[in-house]
């Protein structure tokens, strides 16, 4: 299986400005979410962090596959590696989201870095998005994995902060979620 990177549905933020900040952290249950937008401009950050009982490995499996991010992302509809480094360092992916029906379909090229089990870097190569940068980082605590992911983002059209904060704070434990139980699954599938 060839690695790509799992975005998610953070398709409404990107590097905040310390002064203008409307910033907004929160404990949705076992997993914390911060969410930082910038009063005037769209762009802002996001980040999000779940324990997951399975290994780095498990994990990383599962957030380096495109097809596994077509189960998790909410609103992805197309994930393509179009080319991987002969050492599978890095990976050129291309996806397109079709979020909600108030939003424009985007698509979008990144190149994903790997530092397996532990990171996943991104960066925008190209597409609808005007800036995108974001990580996975994993830590192995005993039998648990805790998934850190982060993201600074900037799609390039309005929208308006409501919706942004809503959609970040409903999406990404929904998508954490998603990845802790296909995680936990996997794993349990490995001891039997």
């Amino acid at each position: 299986m060839r690695p790509s990177f799992y975005f998610a549905a953070l398709l409404f933020t990107a590097p905040a400005a310390p002064a203008a900040n409307l910033a907004d952290s929160a404990q949705q249950g076992d997993i914390e979410v911060a969410v930082a937008l910038d009063s005037g401009e769209q762009s802002g950050s996001a980040s999000a962090s779940v324990r997951i009982r399975a290994s780095r490995p498990v994990v990383w499996s599962l957030i380096t596959s495109c097809g596994e991010e077509l189960r998790l992302v909410p609103g992805l509809m197309v994930c393509e590696v179009m080319e991987t480094a002969a050492d599978r360092s890095w990976q050129r992916i291309r996806q397109v989201m079709d979020y909600s029906w108030y939003m424009p379909k985007l698509s979008y090229v990144i190149h994903a870095s790997y530092d397996p089990p532990s990171r996943v870097s991104i960066e925008r190569v190209s597409g609808d998005l005007l800036r995108l940068r974001g990580s996975w980082v994993l830590q192995s605590d005993g039998n648990f994995t805790i998934a850190h992911y982060a993201v600074d983002l900037e799609p390039g059209f309005w929208v308006p902060h409501w919706i942004e904060r809503a959609a970040l704070k409903r999406d990404l434990p929904k998508m954490l979620r998603a990845l802790r139980t296909r995680a936990e699954f996997v794993q349990q599938q490995k001891r039997e």
